[in-house]
């Protein structure tokens, strides 16, 4: 059988022409978020192809026009042999009218060695591959033994966790694989949740009575929420320098957990004291923290800072985390997730990576976010690995190299099989 899997590992050179074709169909669909609510032709699109290729399909919508597709294969002996989900999402990154594309971002060309549209890179690319590894896996008659699940999901470019609604919709596996842009290293991540911090004062005041409140004897016990503001900000400031100090996490240069400042909105108009401020901030912790552990620490810091001033120890400041839509609630949460080296499917996904690609594997870390969190905190033990590169995620004139989409491929027809065909009960 292992004589067949590399036959098969050669079709992928030879068939490269349906494999881009693939890629290329994925990219036609426009599916950019914002401003989402596109993804139900594309979803459509590969139910029916996983449909095709034997798999017991469930679609449904996370909101109009935004369906998830999941697609299961049951093994012939699964209670005996290990299960796999493959993970992507289906949603790219925005495009603005104003970006220089050289052609339409949504009509793909094929040149000097690379394919150029939005989403190819992040991450059409590893849903094309994945999936074509599957039809060959179909074409030849192999049947796996261990449960293979396919994950098409929605909204991760705004933060609406299509695999979080997966995970309680009770999609499980014994191991997860997202196939997000990195480099083809397998890797873990930090995390980022979002947050708004509210500064409201319990009265309104003319903005003519200013000078009572920050003149000797005015008397007006009152203050600019604006002002306040500043204060608060400091103190994130200084909690973030300590972050830098006294946390660390291999792989990360020193200081990537961060508290940006994003957004802030304050005031009614120029005839108020500002009686209300809101700060968006954007909290990036590192792998081996949880996101309601880093809120936990940032409520309560503020909070001594708000004890230090005397009108807000009055009038504390107010906390709301995350979010399931960055689109609908302003706010949005992704989980870190740490890779452990030694699980048996790292690995078997090692092993594959070089078997097939005759070089070293890199077990790293991704310094940006995917939905890999969202299975670490299911309790599904998972890695990142998929084809493109963040210098062209996101970037004008996307681009996917055709060599290491052909690569990816390989590497994961192997790991599929592999890792399908690999014994629960043995080395545990």
């Amino acid at each position: 059988m292992a004589q067949k899997i590399d036959s098969l590992i050669e079709l992928v050179d030879h068939r490269q022409g349906e494999l881009i074709n693939l890629l290329e169909k994925l990219i036609r669909f426009k599916t950019p978020a914002p401003p989402a609510r596109n993804t139900e032709e594309a979803q459509q699109f590969i139910s029916s192809f996983l449909k095709q290729m034997g798999f017991e399909v469930d679609k449904w919508d996370i909101y109009p026009g935004d369906p998830n597709v999941v697609g299961v294969l049951k093994g012939a002996e699964s209670s005996d042999y290990q299960s796999l989900i493959i993970n992507g999402h289906i949603d790219v990154a925005e495009v603005h009218e104003s970006e220089p594309w050289e052609k339409d971002p949504f009509t793909p060309v094929v040149k000097d060695g690379v394919i150029i549209g939005r989403g190819a890179s992040d991450m059409k690319g590893g849903l094309a591959g994945a999936l074509f590894a599957i039809k060959l896996l179909h074409e030849a008659g192999i049947q796996l033994p261990g449960d293979l699940t396919f994950q098409s999901v929605i909204g991760e470019e705004v933060g609406e966790a299509g695999t979080l609604a997966c995970c309680q919709r009770g999609y499980k596996a014994d191991f997860a694989l997202v196939v997000d842009s990195s480099d083809l290293h397998i890797q873990g991540q930090g995390g980022v949740i979002t947050g708004w911090i509210t500064l409201k004062s319990t009265q309104t005041y003319h903005d003519a009575t200013r000078k009572r409140m920050i003149h000797a004897g005015g008397k007006l016990f009152g203050a600019s929420t604006i002002e306040k503001m500043t204060k608060i900000i400091q103190g994130l400031q200084d909690l973030e320098r300590h972050w830098s100090v006294m946390k660390s996490y291999p792989g990360y240069d020193p200081g990537t957990n961060t508290i940006n400042p994003a957004v802030i909105e304050g005031g009614r108009h120029a005839a108020f004291i500002a009686d209300e401020c809101r700060l968006w901030i954007t909290v990036h912790f590192y792998p081996n923290e949880t996101h309601e552990e880093v809120a936990k620490e940032i409520e309560d810091h503020i909070r001594k800072v708000a004890e230090g001033d005397i009108w807000l120890r009055a009038n504390p400041p107010m906390f709301e985390w995350g979010g399931t839509s960055m689109i609908e609630e302003r706010g949005e949460i992704f989980p870190s997730l740490e890779v452990d080296p030694n699980h048996k499917a790292v690995k078997t996904l090692m092993h594959c990576h070089e078997t097939t690609l005759k070089h070293e594997a890199i077990v790293d870390v991704s310094p940006t976010v995917t939905d890999g969190g969202w299975f670490g905190a299911a309790g599904i033990p998972a890695a990142i690995y998929g084809p493109g590169d963040l210098g062209n995620a996101h970037s004008v004139n996307e681009q996917l190299s055709i060599n290491q989409l052909l690569d990816y491929t390989k590497v994961i027809l192997r790991f599929i099989y592999e890792w399908s065909h690999t014994n629960k009960n043995i080395g545990e």
